[in-house]
């Protein structure tokens, strides 16, 4: 089929020409897709807004050679103004896109596309903490890519137990037999907290105290920085 329509998560954009931009779209039904939206930098572009970064759409696009052209777009969740709008959300915003850009790089998943636009609608309701909301999303999008952390059992042997030392090149909390010296330790709290953003238990997440929030982040983030084998650009601008 030469044109076909599906829903959008517009993930980057690029400049093309003076008045063009190429856009990386996570859609709904055909995975990521990389197309051409013509005219959109002119002032009279009339759906120019509706492809920024953040933004979800019903998009209808002809497919080309080498890039699809988007012809229509239809609003569907105009989140960007609202996260841009308040830089915690938009740091946020920004690793969440670039983690899913990176975790379908060779193809799509209808459960990461309904995970990063829930994400998105969160952050731009302001629901939990942007922090809180990241951290939730990425240890759900690596799960959803079968790296699913353990904080409960032992990541590595299946020990049943309350451990403390966490190893994420093992996948998460490991007993003491198999941690290896020196191992990071983490607070009781901190581990209840990490199942909790991986579970979706709001009420206990947003109850735990702001130490124990940041020792839970940068867990998230070694261990996301190791499953993707490649920094994530964005996540050095996330609020501390």
């Amino acid at each position: 089929m030469p044109v076909y329509r599906d829903e959008a998560v517009v993930l980057r954009t690029h400049k093309l020409g003076e008045a063009d931009r190429i856009v990386t779209l996570l859609t709904r039904q055909h995975g990521k897709v990389r197309a051409v939206a013509k005219g959109v930098r002119r002032t009279a572009s009339k759906f120019g807004a509706r492809l920024e970064p953040f933004m979800v759409a019903d998009v209808q696009l002809y497919e080309g050679r080498s890039l699809d052209i988007i012809t229509q777009a239809e609003s569907l969740g105009s989140y960007g103004a609202l996260i841009t709008a308040d830089y915690p959300s938009y740091t946020a915003a920004s690793v969440m896109v670039e983690t899913a850009d990176k975790l379908t790089e060779s193809e799509g998943s209808l459960q990461q596309y309904l995970l990063l636009v829930g994400a998105l609608r969160s952050l731009s309701r302001r629901e939990h903490g942007a922090g809180l909301t990241l951290d939730s999303y990425l240890l759900r999008a690596l799960s959803m890519a079968g790296w699913a952390p353990s904080f409960q059992d032992c990541a590595r042997c299946g020990t049943v137990g309350d451990h403390s030392a966490v190893v994420v090149q093992l996948g998460g909390i490991v007993c003491d037999d198999c941690a290896p010296p020196g191992s990071p330790r983490l607070d009781v709290e901190a581990v209840a907290l990490l199942s909790a953003l991986l579970t979706g238990d709001w009420e206990h997440a947003k109850a735990t105290p702001e130490r124990t929030q940041a020792q839970a982040t940068g867990v998230v983030a070694a261990y996301t920085q190791f499953h993707l084998e490649r920094g994530l650009r964005s996540l050095e601008h996330v609020s501390k």
